[in-house]
């Protein structure tokens, strides 16, 4: 894939504004061309072919690493782990599963933030259990659902609520929340510069080119994808379901080793499990969707 290399990058010095109209310049690709295309990644080693795949979604790449600015971190550099988990994304894909390229990349582009983050933050010691893990990323959307806002610490019913939800100890909950207080980013503060002037949060906010009738489609097909994935779920039983989610579907992929506890069984039974029931999905899946005209028929 030494044809990366010509990607557009984000930097402070160039101006994020600058970079999401360059990205915005590739157009998305229809599934049968990306199919095609993915196709000949996967049997020939194409590298046109896998940066048309990779620069056709560096706009998804973007919009998640938005998501992930509250931590204090130069957006640019978030974005570029963005990019390094959409490439790994590609590089693995097989197009003959069913999935569109998207809905598999969100995956590694979020596993690809999150790891820098976690990098980023060591010097608040932060746990590196998969509780401790999962408090840093969904605190703030914790706190949020029940109205826990206001500044400093938190209330010791609110602290209570947190810590049984996300499965940790008030003290965990108590301590993560000082570590974050004060990290986020007011929509006023600058994060560079466009070179026509600075640039702030709230500029994110607003696409002036925005393709209303596009992003409608774009909504409904993932809306659709996340109905077919739910309700080709019910192939499997409870704990195929169970097992699936926490190893694939999950913020947080839980451990064989935390499953094999929870089930009795080894962590080789646990992945076959896993396996299995992953291979189950993805046949009722497509089944599902050459019922309802989402594939071609074989």
């Amino acid at each position: 894939m030494s044809s990366y290399a010509n990607l557009p990058a984000p930097s402070p010095e160039g101006g994020l504004n600058r970079y999401l109209q360059e990205i915005r310049k590739f157009p998305l690709l229809e599934p049968e061309e990306e199919y095609m295309l993915a196709k000949r990644w996967v049997e020939d080693q194409d590298s046109t072919a896998a940066h048309r795949l990779v620069t056709s979604h560096l706009r998804l790449a973007a919009k998640i690493a938005m998501g992930y600015r509250g931590y204090g971190l130069p957006q640019a550099e978030v974005i570029s782990e963005a990019n390094v988990g959409l490439m790994q994304a590609v590089k693995r894909f097989d197009p003959e599963k069913g999935f569109r390229l998207a809905t598999y990349a969100m995956w590694w582009i979020r596993a690809s933030i999150q790891e820098y983050i976690l990098r980023s933050w060591s010097l608040v010691k932060l746990g590196t259990t998969s509780g401790q893990k999962k408090l840093f990323f969904n605190l703030r959307k914790a706190k949020a659902r029940i109205g826990a806002l206001e500044e400093g610490d938190l209330r010791p019913e609110h602290v209570e609520k947190i810590a049984t939800d996300l499965g940790v100890t008030q003290d965990e909950v108590i301590s993560m929340n000082r570590r974050l207080s004060g990290g986020d980013a007011s929509l006023n503060a600058t994060v560079g510069s466009d070179g026509e002037g600075t640039m702030q949060w709230q500029d994110w906010l607003e696409d002036e080119g925005a393709d209303q009738a596009g992003d409608f489609e774009e909504r409904d097909e993932l809306d659709a994808r996340r109905a077919l994935l739910l309700e080709a779920m019910t192939v499997l039983n409870e704990r195929e379901r169970d097992i699936l989610t926490e190893r694939r579907l999950a913020d947080e992929s839980v451990t064989l080793e935390d499953l094999s506890a929870r089930y009795n069984v080894s962590r080789e039974r646990i992945r076959q499990i896993e396996v299995r029931a992953f291979e189950k999905l993805q046949h009722r899946m497509q089944e599902l969707a050459r019922a309802k005209g989402m594939l071609e028929p074989v």
